[in-house]
């Protein structure tokens, strides 16, 4: 199966094409958040790729949450729209599980964190007998308020590092640079079950977590 991949739950934006679970060409920018004015530029340049090499794309993926509110809707906005307008079905997988993915580690307590600003994150906790406990939101204050068990622990994604201060156990290890990308997505994808057909996908919305609150505005005269 021949899948077109979205990822933009983070501050990191990437699409990819994947065939069979395996990818063959992926754009990604790690700069900043523009995917509104990135993801269609990858998009056109991954159709137009697979053009050149006769594949006919079968899915789209979705990295679908949890994860910042504006890259999520720029995400399920244009994959929706790329299921309507090449008739395929939407194949939404959990974020967190492509942060898991993308780590590379086998073994061991595996936290992936995104971000949900102060010392919040998004959260799960699987590994070495532990089913995968669903996500959460949680408040970081120290190792318990994560995960109480012993064993090797291993967290990482864009909201770890600021966990640093108060995860100070010898058995906990933070892993750097690790961000979910649209590769990841793919593979998550391709062994998935979960489909969204184009009845549904009018209905259809990113997993959010939290529901999004507006910040009060620091632009003199607004509300």
């Amino acid at each position: 199966m021949t899948i077109l991949c979205c990822e933009t739950s983070t501050s990191v934006c990437s699409a990819a094409i994947c065939k069979d679970g395996e990818p063959i060409k992926q754009c990604i920018c790690r700069e900043g958040s523009n995917h509104a004015r990135l993801l269609p530029l990858y998009i056109e340049e991954l159709l137009s790729f697979a053009r050149e090499q006769s594949f006919s794309i079968d899915a789209v993926a979705l990295s679908e949450g949890p994860g910042s509110y504006t890259g999520l809707r720029i995400g399920t906005a244009t994959a929706k729209g790329l299921c309507y307008g090449l008739n395929v079905p939407l194949i939404p997988v959990p974020t967190l599980e492509v942060l898991k993915v993308a780590s590379g580690i086998k073994e061991g307590i595996l936290i992936p964190m995104i971000d949900a600003r102060r010392m919040e994150v998004y959260t799960s906790v699987s590994g070495e007998g532990l089913p995968v406990s669903g996500a959460r939101a949680v408040i970081v204050e120290n190792e318990e308020s994560l995960y109480s068990g012993n064993g090797e622990i291993y967290y990482f994604g864009d909201g770890a590092e600021k966990c640093l201060k108060v995860l100070t156990k010898s058995n906990w290890h933070y892993i750097p640079d690790i961000v979910p990308e649209a590769q990841y997505v793919g593979l998550l994808a391709e062994c998935g079950q979960r489909k969204v057909e184009s009845k549904d996908l009018a209905y259809y919305e990113p997993f959010y977590l939290k529901e999004f609150v507006a910040a009060q505005s620091h632009v003199k005269g607004l509300k």
